[in-house]
């Protein structure tokens, strides 16, 4: 077995140690959801966002799973992206008022974080050609169009029981980081968008109309392409199986 020498082992579990940050994120998240400082919870999607999109690529240049092969990073970002991505956003929506009253409200609440233990225990959540099978349980940006837009309770509930089916729907959605389809337009819109939610964030509660609008431009591409690709990948397939068949 390769022995790494003490730096290339603590630079490993400094980038480990750097996506769990994230749990640290996550607590802030709920602690100031029922603060009510909506705000402060945006900013911490935000913190969250750049540390998930950032530390793959750490990891991958430090060669972490070589150097600390006992330490499942694996393992660590899912729980990361779990309490940030679901979990401290359906807080965020639940504490401020953006979700029904009630019982029905904590089902609208619950059904999301069901639906995303189910995502983020899949084994082919993540497919072999770097794509998320099923919605990617991006439940911050869902929370993050809520508060901006300034959905009502009925309008909120709507939409998370939407995204809460398509988790179950098996279209394969841009990995932006990892696609390596149209990588470089994908990661240049990536850190745009990220952008322009730091600008909103910036002027709540009255961000510009046309920002808002412009940003969704994002979104809207993404899954787009996501559309084309999964549809292309199926018609390649059904392409080989039928010239299998003719052999």
């Amino acid at each position: 077995m390769e022995t790494y020498p003490p730096g290339a082992r603590l630079a490993a579990g400094l980038v480990h140690t750097y996506t769990a940050i994230g749990s640290v994120l996550a607590l802030l998240m709920v602690h100031y959801s029922y603060a009510g400082n909506v705000e402060a919870v945006l900013w911490l999607f935000l913190a969250a966002m750049v540390v998930d999109g950032t530390d793959g690529f750490l990891a991958r240049y430090f060669r972490v799973k070589e150097v600390m092969p006992s330490f499942d990073g694996a393992l660590l970002d899912n729980v990361i992206d779990y309490i940030t991505y679901a979990f401290a956003p359906m807080v965020l929506l639940w504490a401020n008022g953006f979700l029904p009253d009630g019982f029905f409200g904590g089902v609208c609440a619950a059904l999301p974080l069901m639906a995303s233990c189910y995502q983020f225990c899949r084994s082919d959540a993540k497919t072999d050609d770097h794509f998320f099978l099923g919605f990617p349980s991006y439940w911050n940006i869902v929370a993050f169009y809520v508060v901006v837009v300034g959905f009502g309770p009925t309008p909120t509930a709507v939409i998370l029981l939407v995204f809460t089916v398509l988790v179950f729907v098996p279209v394969k959605y841009l990995y932006p980081s990892r696609t390596v389809t149209l990588w470089g337009l994908n990661m240049t819109l990536s850190v745009l968008w990220l952008g322009a939610f730091a600008l909103i964030t910036a002027q709540l509660p009255d961000p510009p109309s046309w920002l808002v609008v412009v940003s969704l431009g994002y979104p809207v591409y993404y899954t787009a392409v996501s559309l084309w690709l999964t549809a292309s990948t199926a018609a390649k397939v059904r392409s080989s199986e039928r010239r299998a068949v003719g052999a």
